[in-house]
């Protein structure tokens, strides 16, 4: 915990030093990092405290407003205090029609919170996801983003009620168990938990298209024999023409200048009020 809204005690602040600095020698630039070190102060806290956004502005050099902004853009970063576990149910379009809208309302009926709402016991974030990639295995829940497939609002509320419980719970798919909230922020900041080659990754549903291809000998197009060799050639051509071959004929590549900044490969410098290049 922290001793005030925006520093860390001594101990905390030393031992999320040397994580930084480990992140740090990852990036040339100082302030790729930011990202990882977001993750790796929500592993100490549970969101992106004050006190954290103070950490890693020093650390980078940078005002708290520019870290804040960063943390503010992308969803995975909580301003306010998580849930042990959080719960995302995909109510976009495949998984809302096969029933990820009726598993929301239930679970949220069930924990009595809507959504980026916690359980009082602080063990349930519940949210809803707009996609989680997983439409072959629609409706879909993710906790802490391991995958739950082909839920109902019976089976999510079991799981749930897993957790609520104190048992431990697998995925579908991925590792042997759900780790919690704090524990995969510090994964997402780049150290590892020895739980990466555990389970099953792509499943049968999602291999279905590659085994039918395999099955009837489709290729993509432009991997044929003859399209392979052609490569060279192509390449000789556009050597002669002084150019390397970009895009395919008649893609945008292709499209003759129409302006200035077209033809002109000096990066932008500014941009004035009247949105015109300086």
């Amino acid at each position: 915990m922290a001793t005030s809204m925006t520093s860390y005690p001594a101990d905390v602040a030393d031992r999320l030093g040397r994580d930084a600095q480990e992140i740090l020698g990852r990036y040339p630039q100082p302030r790729s990092a930011l990202l990882p070190l977001l993750h790796l102060v929500q592993s100490e806290d549970g969101y992106v405290s004050p006190a954290g956004i103070g950490f890693c502005a020093d650390v980078l050099g940078l005002s708290r407003a520019s870290v804040s902004a960063v943390a503010t853009f992308y969803s995975q970063y909580k301003r306010h205090p998580n849930g042990t576990y959080t719960v995302g149910v995909c109510t976009n379009t495949l998984c809302a029609v096969m029933g990820g809208d009726a598993i929301f309302d239930h679970l949220s009926a069930t924990l009595g919170i809507g959504h980026d709402e916690t359980t009082e016991d602080g063990t349930i974030t519940l949210e809803r996801v707009e996609c989680n990639a997983a439409c072959d295995y629609a409706p879909v829940m993710v906790i802490n983003w391991e995958f739950f497939d082909n839920q109902t609002p019976t089976s999510a509320a079991e799981t749930v009620g897993k957790l609520l419980a104190g048992e431990p719970v697998t995925p579908t798919r991925g590792a042997d168990r759900v780790a919690t909230f704090k524990e995969v922020s510090r994964v997402l900041a780049g150290f590892e938990d020895g739980h990466a080659d555990e389970g099953l990754g792509a499943g049968s549903a999602t291999l279905v298209g590659l085994e039918l291809a395999r099955r009837n000998n489709w290729r993509a197009p432009g991997t044929d024999e003859a399209e392979e060799a052609a490569g060279p050639q192509v390449a000789a051509e556009a050597a002669a023409l002084g150019h390397d071959p970009v895009g395919d004929e008649g893609s945008s590549a292709e499209r003759e200048p129409r302006t200035p900044g077209d033809a002109d490969a000096d990066p932008v410098k500014s941009t004035d009020e009247e949105g015109t290049n300086s």
